[in-house]
């Protein structure tokens, strides 16, 4: 990784919502848009690698049965366990993707604000591991910052396209601004109206 685990250690040592998401309109709006794009209602198994202290986490635990949570800071872990405290169907873990990756298989992946943190390689380990364990019905959500980023060797350009041409998903939504960039992509193409019986 072009980021270690010390660097994430010492952004959350420094304040305990280091990129605002409590308090910045941006946040707020992301988030809305990235929930606003899921395409069902409620998932059985979701995996949110990157959760910080768990902002996305405590909106996504209301849409799943099950919702696994990893980040490579143990004090932002320790920050989401005490937000998530009333979710006992949400377990947290300090673990890095670049070098582990869950054994379940997940029917909604949210790949949110980490890829641009990994180096090419790791970002190949991990769509390996995203195809390996989304399953037949399952939805990935990638969502990312579009401005540089310090000592990132990826942007959310790189990791999207990566992921479009890599993985055998179809290409369900997109949303783009100056910004941000969200797209979701599905093993079965079915649109919502479709699944919904309205066409």
């Amino acid at each position: 990784m072009s980021f270690t685990r010390e660097d994430f250690e010492s952004l959350h040592a420094s304040a305990s919502d280091p990129w605002g998401y409590e308090s910045r309109w941006y946040e707020a709006r992301k988030r809305a848009l990235s929930l606003a794009m899921l395409g069902r209602p409620r998932y059985r198994n979701a995996f949110e690698p990157g959760c910080s202290i768990g902002v996305l986490s405590g909106a996504l635990a209301a849409r799943c049965d099950s919702l696994l949570c990893w980040d490579i800071s143990s004090r932002a872990v320790e920050a989401a366990r005490c937000r998530l405290a009333d979710h006992p169907h949400v377990r947290l873990e300090c673990r890095d993707i670049a070098v582990a990756w869950p054994d379940s298989t997940f029917d909604l992946i949210v790949f949110s604000e980490v890829g641009y943190y990994l180096d090419r390689d790791s970002l190949d380990c991990v769509l390996a591991n995203l195809q390996r364990t989304l399953s037949e019905d399952g939805e990935l959500l990638a969502c990312h910052w579009r401005h540089p980023i310090d000592k990132g060797s990826l942007q959310a350009d790189d990791v999207h396209r990566q992921v479009q041409e890599r993985l055998p998903l179809t290409h369900l939504m997109h949303y783009l601004d100056a910004d941000m960039r969200l797209d979701l992509w599905a093993r079965n193409g079915r649109s919502v109206a479709r699944r919904d019986g309205l066409l």
